[in-house]
């Protein structure tokens, strides 16, 4: 298929251009910066310019039977109120103008858009939460809701659509994982807050398949949650951190602190939701990396 991609240039993107291009496929990638964004990209890639804020020409994608959108403004920063609008517009205007041009191209069959974890809320425990689980109510939640919803609005003009409910991303590349190592590499890391928050993670190469498995199985639409099948709490996970790089992991992070530090952005990270990806393994998906040990030696050993 000839895919138009958003996003290209961030944490997933390079690498799942390269999938695609693997498999076969065409890549025409949507940027504010298209030059940048092409020289980060294997040769033969295409691209046009696209901004969340501008409308985008239906001959802007290139003739593309498929999109993937992963654009976003970055979630990991503090929340001031032009923070949360970026937030807020870059996913939810982004997307109703993205779903707006592919209704007029004509070509589009299948789109694939991001979403996040953070639609099931803020704090939900130990509850086991799958695709049918309600949604929260707190910032994200309501970011993520409104995503979803521009997205849909393909599904009702006849487009395949999948809304792919990321979790943690690991990689040392990129995501949360980055930002924890220096710590846990002086041994210094440990549990943030009271530790029994749950983290949904998922390897990248998971997250990875996950978005072709989204994007080539024909059967798939609605929502799809993109984490392993065995979501750990924080301190699990940094007890395993610790081990996969043969550190100490005892220092814990008080909640206060965080607050402190991360303002209001403090509730994504001390709060904490078990989310399970039903419908990917009812689907047939195989998960390479189910287990967090494994993950983490996979990635650090």
């Amino acid at each position: 298929m000839k895919i138009a991609m958003t996003g290209a240039s961030g944490f997933l993107g390079p690498q799942l251009v390269e999938r695609l291009l693997e498999r076969g496929h065409g890549v025409h990638v949507l940027a504010r910066d298209v030059k940048r964004a092409l020289a980060r990209l294997p040769t033969g890639v295409t691209g046009s310019y696209f901004d969340a804020a501008t409308p985008l020409a239906p001959d802007a994608l290139g003739g593309a039977e498929a999109v993937v959108h992963l654009a976003g403004e970055p979630v990991a920063q503090r929340w001031t109120e032009r923070a949360r609008q970026r937030i807020h517009d870059s996913r939810v205007v982004g997307t109703r103008l993205l779903v707006e041009a592919m209704r007029a191209a004509g070509t589009v069959r299948h789109f694939v858009s991001a979403s996040a974890i953070g639609y099931y809320g803020g704090d939900r425990g130990a509850e086991p939460l799958t695709e049918s689980s309600s949604p929260g109510e707190d910032f994200l939640a309501r970011v993520c809701r409104a995503w979803e919803a521009e997205a849909l609005e393909a599904a009702a003009s006849g487009i395949r659509t999948v809304v792919l409910r990321i979790g943690v991303v690991l990689h040392p590349e990129g995501g949360a994982l980055k930002k924890m190592l220096p710590a846990f590499r002086w041994g210094v890391g440990g549990r943030m807050g009271s530790g029994q928050q749950y983290m949904s993670w998922v390897h990248r190469d998971d997250a990875l398949g996950l978005l072709l498995f989204a994007l080539e199985q024909p059967e798939l639409r609605g929502p799809m949650n993109v984490t392993a099948p065995e979501p750990v709490t924080n301190a699990e996970l940094a007890r395993a951190l610790g081990a996969a790089l043969h550190r100490p992991a005892v220092l814990p992070v008080p909640s206060l602190a965080l607050k402190v530090a991360l303002g209001e952005m403090s509730e994504a990270v001390l709060g904490g939701q078990r989310v399970l990806p039903r419908l990917a393994q009812e689907s047939g998906y195989r998960f390479q990396y189910p287990e967090v040990q494994g993950a983490l030696r996979a990635l650090l050993g």
